[in-house]
């Protein structure tokens, strides 16, 4: 890990802040406490100030920082009607004590201050996490914090919130649950899927081209009862890598994943089943074949000729994502089989609309991604079961309804904010939506392939046997210093290290080469990317 001296500053390009925020004043003492939880300036019902977050430490004059928003209801700080209202906010940054345990996650205004302040040094820049020179874990007031899962198939919504008592109308005691950060993780299932089948493929070859007939190895070999696919797999094992690390950086206390059971069945008949077509499926009493010529007319889909001997092909080619269910079969005469090959239908049919019209009528939404679901969601739940943390597992129809009733669209972290219990008809509400959020994207940590194959398989270079070249790994975050050319100045971003020692550095503004010599290393690369996007906005009325 990278850290910077107490007398150095810091880039704005690594601080996760608007630039509106680079003029306002950083929290006060009176109004916030040490790490920005967002204490009231006087606790209720005890008469005290708080202070800077130090237990029993001195308070000053409680003064209120950005007054105009907090009045408007946004949520970030307590209004003066003891009342919360619904809004959006800054996400907050990571903050670890002196020792490096975990503390309540700051403003980046906060965090501006103290690192300008030279009481704190930037441990981490995607997620932005910095570490307090005075403070230890002991002399902090940590209230912990919880962290909410909504998990998904090709994206995973994670937010961190915490949970406070406040008075509400007619002086009823209300929760309010407030944002803190939100993270969209998003998985690699797909890449893993088609990688393991382009390997299947050059393996295939090199056993079966220009060589004697192999038969098939015995099928004897077992697996474990709780066995995945490394593509399915994979989701489980970055979730649960992704929530030890929130828990390395927040006080997290509890976590609370939303658990939710696809019935396939009904899914794939449309509609509501009963007991008895439960028992029977599409297939009951015939088979594919009889099925097809049955349903088809016994005629050839693409050009409807009849009388001659038909093939079963798949709409989606298997080697572009087609399964082997039901309504992603057809029937077709030979000549039309071998011309559409493992070509897309729509390309295929790109001059006979009407016919493609007919066949995408038979097509019926895939299931993959309910099956990845119900095959992973109780594995999920016993990983996350080994963080030593309570574990409070919801229903996909209580999120759906607490979402709804705060008004709020649909996304995975909109999601994961509203998992778990929440009594809105008694009052209790989410305040506040962590705004903007931060994209984690799995890309691994490289390949084991030595050499690059050309679109044939065939190997057309070799691949050098080290990942570092001049102390520089492939996805590792950089900081480079250009002084003269096109790209000159100073530019933050992704390398992709070459053994010449002149690395490609990947920037928003674009891609250019940059010695080694003018790079400064920031954050080894973890396997993952790191960007941010923006909530949507919540519903109105």
């Amino acid at each position: 890990m990278t850290t910077f001296p107490a007398g150095e500053q810091t880039h704005r390009a690594v601080l996760p802040q608007q630039p509106a925020l680079e003029s306002a004043r950083a929290d006060t003492p009176g109004s916030r406490d040490e790490t920005a939880h967002g204490q009231p300036a006087i606790a209720r019902g005890t008469g005290r100030e708080h202070g800077r977050g130090e237990t029993g430490g001195r308070s000053t004059r409680p003064r209120r920082r950005h007054a105009t928003k907090a009045e408007t209801g946004d949520g970030d700080v307590p209004s003066h009607s003891n009342t919360y209202g619904g809004g959006t906010g800054a996400g907050r940054v990571f903050v670890l004590a002196k020792g490096g345990q975990p503390l309540m996650p700051c403003h980046p205004a906060r965090a501006r201050e103290l690192l300008t302040k030279g009481r704190a040094v930037v441990v981490r820049h995607a997620p932005f996490t910095i570490r307090l020179k005075d403070r230890t874990r002991a002399g902090s007031d940590v209230a912990g914090v919880q962290l909410r899962i909504d998990p998904g198939s090709k994206g995973t919504g994670i937010a961190l919130t915490d949970t406070k008592k406040e008075t509400g109308p007619g002086d009823t005691p209300v929760t309010v649950r407030r944002g803190l950060i939100s993270l969209e993780l998003r998985h690699r299932g797909e890449q893993i899927h088609r990688a393991m089948g382009q390997r299947a493929g050059y393996r295939h070859r090199r056993r079966s081209a220009n060589c004697r007939y192999r038969a098939r190895r015995s099928g004897n070999r077992t697996r474990r009862e709780d066995w995945l696919p490394p593509s399915v797999q994979h989701r489980v094992d970055t979730t649960a890598a992704t929530v030890r690390r929130l828990c390395r950086w927040a006080p997290v206390t509890e976590i609370h994943i939303e658990q939710v059971a696809f019935d396939t069945h009904a899914m794939s008949a449309g509609h509501s089943l009963t007991a008895a077509e439960y028992r029977s499926g599409t297939l009951a009493g015939t088979e594919i074949r009889e099925y097809l010529l049955a349903t088809r007319g016994r005629a050839c889909a693409y050009c409807g000729a009849t009388g001659v001997p038909l093939n079963i092909d798949h709409i989606r080619p298997r080697s572009r994502g087609g399964s082997d269910r039901i309504s992603n079969l057809t029937l077709a005469c030979a000549p039309c089989n071998q011309a559409k090959a493992s070509t897309l239908v729509e390309e295929f049919l790109a001059r006979r609309p009407a016919c493609l019209a007919v066949i995408r009528s038979q097509i019926k939404a895939p299931l993959r991604d309910a099956a990845v679901m119900n095959a992973t969601r109780q594995l999920l739940t016993d990983a996350l079961g080994t963080l030593s943390k309570s574990v409070h597992a919801s229903s996909g129809g209580r999120t759906k309804w607490n979402r709804t009733a705060m008004g709020l669209p649909k996304t995975h972290t909109l999601d994961a904010l509203s998992v778990g219990r929440l009594d809105h008809p008694s009052g209790d509400a989410i305040v506040r939506v962590p705004q903007p959020v931060q994209i984690v994207k799995a890309t691994g940590r490289g390949t084991y392939a030595r050499t690059t194959p050309d679109r044939y398989g065939f190997p057309r270079l070799i691949r050098p046997r080290r990942k570092q070249h001049y102390g520089f790994a492939t996805g590792d975050l950089v900081r480079a210093t250009v002084r003269n050319g096109r790209w000159a100045g100073t530019w933050t971003g992704r390398i992709s290290v070459r053994s010449s020692g002149q690395h490609s550095l990947t920037t928003p503004a674009g891609r250019f080469n940059v010695s080694h010599v003018n790079l400064r290393l920031l954050q080894r690369a973890d396997g993952y990317a790191y960007s941010t996007a923006q909530e949507p906005l919540m519903k109105k009325g």
